[in-house]
């Protein structure tokens, strides 16, 4: 039997649960849990974003980020809720370059999500890198299906959920939407290695099924 997760002791080591990853120019990426500390900085890039850039983000007209979105970016695995930013050095200082929310579903084993990128760094590799660090985190969630919904003409996430193997179709509740998901395959090994520790430390609610074999 799984012991119960002790949030109060993840929420105090999220650092834990960082990854580096590498763009295809060399460049890293450091891939990590949103914290209290991050409340001004996260809403500076969202200001920061174009307005139809927050458009797509948010599905509403809005300057900066609503103190809702803020609240429930920054509590972390509330509610099976999670949320990261991207970050590189840029100029000697880390700097988010993007952010994203994702939702684990035990029930059903999906897994939901949303990013964004800034304008300055679209088109470097960025999406597709927190994409693959997303599948992976999903996965080590237990999760069977990765899915998102945007904008019928969010070309740039169309076009990073195409390249990254995703089905396309229609959204029921609104007809100015698009969902794409992908199956996920459980694997013995998660390559994320905060993943593999978070995992070990009981936090995932299936991590039994990650660690047997």
């Amino acid at each position: 039997m799984l012991a119960e997760t002790d949030h109060r002791f993840v929420l105090g080591n999220l650092g834990r649960f960082t990854d580096i990853v590498r763009l295809k120019d060399g460049r890293s990426l450091t891939v990590r849990f949103i914290e209290p500390k991050d409340a001004d900085a996260l809403s500076s890039y969202f200001r920061s974003l174009s307005r139809q850039s927050r458009y797509n983000r948010l599905m509403s007209a809005v300057s900066e980020l609503p103190p809702s979105e803020l609240d429930k970016a920054l509590h972390v695995g509330e509610g099976s809720r999670f949320a990261v930013v991207a970050e590189m050095k840029i100029d000697g200082v880390e700097t988010i370059v993007g952010e994203s929310r994702y939702s684990y579903d035990a029930r059903t084993q999906d897994t939901e999500f949303g990013l964004s990128i800034g304008d300055a760094w679209q088109g470097q590799g960025i999406g597709s890198a927190m994409l693959s660090n997303l599948e992976c985190r999903a996965a080590a969630l237990g999760a069977s299906r990765l899915f998102g919904e945007t904008l019928r003409n969010n070309e740039q996430m169309i076009g990073l959920a195409r390249r990254a193997g995703y089905v396309f179709a229609g959204t029921p509740s609104d007809w100015r939407q698009v969902r794409f998901e992908k199956p996920l395959h459980r694997a013995t090994e998660i390559p994320c290695e905060s993943w593999k520790q978070a995992a070990m430390a009981g936090w995932l609610q299936n991590a039994a099924l990650l660690v047997a074999h």
